[in-house]
């Protein structure tokens, strides 16, 4: 393997990686959940998931990062949408099946005692 691949599979890694972060909190999940039905500016998400304005911010910047969800500015608002790819539904579908399957719930803090608490 050349120098140059190696750090192509790293590069591709990491971009993995950066993905399944933003796919990796029930929350983010329950945000493109409910982007499934449309645009939506942040008052109505934080409206229609009893979530803190900030909080909702937050998650959109992650899923914004990792291409997941898209922004349109109309007039002072931005409005909210979930990229459209036939992969993202795919992926999403998938991961329902195996987590119906797997029969485990993963217990992030108790497993990883260093990581910090959400609020």
């Amino acid at each position: 393997m050349s120098v140059d691949d190696a750090a192509d599979q790293a590069t591709q890694r990491k971009k993995m990686a950066a993905l399944f972060h933003a796919l990796a909190d029930p929350t983010r999940l329950l945000i493109l959940e409910h982007l499934k039905t449309g645009e939506h500016k942040v008052k109505e998400l934080t409206e229609h998931l009893g979530l803190a304005q900030s909080t909702v911010s937050a998650h959109l910047a992650c899923l914004r990062e990792s291409d997941l969800v898209s922004v349109r500015t109309q007039s002072r608002a931005s409005l909210y949408s979930r990229t459209e790819s036939t992969q993202l539904s795919l992926l999403l579908t998938q991961a329902v099946a195996l987590a119906s399957v797997t029969g485990s719930e993963h217990h992030w803090h108790e497993e990883h005692p260093n990581q910090p608490e959400e609020v």
